[in-house]
C-alpha cells in the first residue's frame, strides 16, 4: 500500500527509464530525495507531500519555469536545490517554508524575489549567481563563490527583504491610514449632507406650517369679515324695517292727535254755544257774538239743505227731458 502511494506516474512530467515508471521511494536516500536530471516541467507536489521525512529535496537540472503555490506547503523542507532550471519567478507564499535553511537558486531566470522571503528566519545559505537580478538586489546578494559568501548572501538578502517588507508594511499602513482618513472624510461629508438634508426638510416643514397658518388666518379673517358684513347688513335691514314700520305709526299718531284736538275744540265750541244759548250769559257781548255766528252757521246749513233738495228734485226732470 505504501509502495503504491509513493509510486510516481509522471504522465509526461518525467521521462521513463526502459518504459518503467520511476518510484519516488527509489530516489529517497535517508532524508534526501534526489529528483535532479529528470526533465521535470512541473513539481509533483502531491506525491512530495507524502514524504515528510524527505527534508532535503534536489530539483536541480530540470525544466521548471514556475513553482505552484501548493509547493510552499512542504514546510518540512530544510534544504532545497532549484539550481539550473528555467524559473522566472518564485511563489509569493515562499515564506511559508519556515524550516528552510539552505536554498540554491543558481543559474535560473529570476529578476526578483518574493518579499515573503524575509519570513525565512532559519535561512543560513543562499546562492543567487547567474540570475538576471535587479541591480539593487544583485548588489545586495554579491558573489557566492564559497560557503562563507553564500552565508553572507543569505544574511544580506534576508535583511534586504526585511527592509523591503518593512517599507511595504509602512506603505500599506500609510495607505490604510489614508484610506481611513478618506473614509472618515466620506463619512463626515455624508453626515454633513444628511444634516443639510434634515435642515432642508425642517425648513420645508416650517415653511409648510407657516403657509398653512397664513391660510388659516386668511380664512379666519375672511370668515370674520363675512360675518361682520352679514351682521351689518342684518342691522341695516332691521333699522330699515324699524324706520319703515315707525313712519305709519307716527302718521297715525299725528292724525289721532289732530282728531282729538278737533274733537276737543268741537266739544268746547258746542259747550260754549250751549252755555251762551241756555244760560244767563247769553246777554254778554262774547255770547252775543258767538250766538250770532251760531245762527249764521245754522242758516247756512239750512240753505245748503234747501239747495240740496232742489237739486234732487231737478235731477229727475232733466233726465226725463234728455230722451
Amino acid at each position: 500500500m505504501v509502495e503504491s502511494v509513493n509510486t510516481l506516474r509522471f504522465s509526461g512530467k518525467m521521462s521513463k527509464t526502459n518504459g518503467k515508471a520511476v518510484n519516488l521511494k527509489d530516489k529517497l536516500d535517508g532524508n534526501e530525495l534526489d529528483l535532479s536530471l529528470c526533465n521535470l516541467t512541473e513539481v509533483p507536489v502531491k506525491e512530495l507531500a507524502t514524504l515528510t521525512k524527505a527534508t532535503v529535496l534536489d530539483l536541480s537540472c530540470n525544466n521548471l519555469t514556475v513553482l505552484p503555490s501548493e509547493f510552499c506547503g512542504l514546510t518540512h523542507l530544510m534544504k532545497l536545490d532549484l539550481s539550473k532550471n528555467q524559473l522566472v519567478q518564485l511563489p509569493p507564499e515562499l515564506g511559508r517554508l519556515v524550516s528552510l535553511q539552505h536554498l540554491d537558486l543558481y543559474n535560473n531566470k529570476l529578476c526578483s524575489l518574493p518579499v515573503s522571503l524575509a519570513q525565512l528566519k532559519n535561512l543560513k545559505w543562499l546562492d543567487l549567481k547567474d540570475n538576471p537580478l535587479e541591480p539593487s538586489l544583485a548588489k545586495v546578494a554579491g558573489d557566492c563563490l564559497d560557503e562563507k559568501q553564500c552565508k553572507e548572501c543569505a544574511a544580506r538578502v534576508l535583511q534586504h527583504m526585511r527592509t523591503i517588507q518593512s517599507d511595504q508594511d509602512r506603505e500599506k499602513q500609510r495607505r490604510l491610514l489614508a484610506e481611513r482618513e478618506r473614509e472618515k472624510k466620506r463619512e463626515l461629508e455624508q453626515r454633513l449632507l444628511e444634516a443639510r438634508e434634515r435642515e432642508a426638510r425642517k425648513r420645508e416643514k416650517a415653511e409648510e406650517k407657516e403657509r398653512k397658518r397664513r391660510e388659516y388666518e386668511s380664512q379666519k379673517a375672511a370668515r370674520i369679515h363675512q360675518q361682520e358684513s352679514e351682521e351689518k347688513t342684518e342691522r341695516e335691514e332691521q333699522r330699515h324695517a324699524s324706520a319703515t314700520s315707525s313712519a305709519p305709526k307716527a302718521k297715525v299718531s299725528v292724525i289721532g292727535a289732530l282728531l282729538k284736538l278737533l274733537l276737543f275744540l268741537l266739544v268746547g265750541v258746542v259747550g260754549a254755544v250751549a252755555v251762551c244759548q241756555w244760560t244767563e250769559l247769553r246777554r254778554e257781548p262774547v255770547c252775543r257774538s258767538l250766538n250770532t255766528l251760531y245762527e249764521e252757521a245754522v242758516s247756512m246749513l239750512q240753505e245748503q239743505e234747501v239747495v240740496s233738495r232742489l237739486l234732487q228734485k231737478l235731477s229727475p226732470q232733466q233726465q226725463q227731458q234728455q230722451p
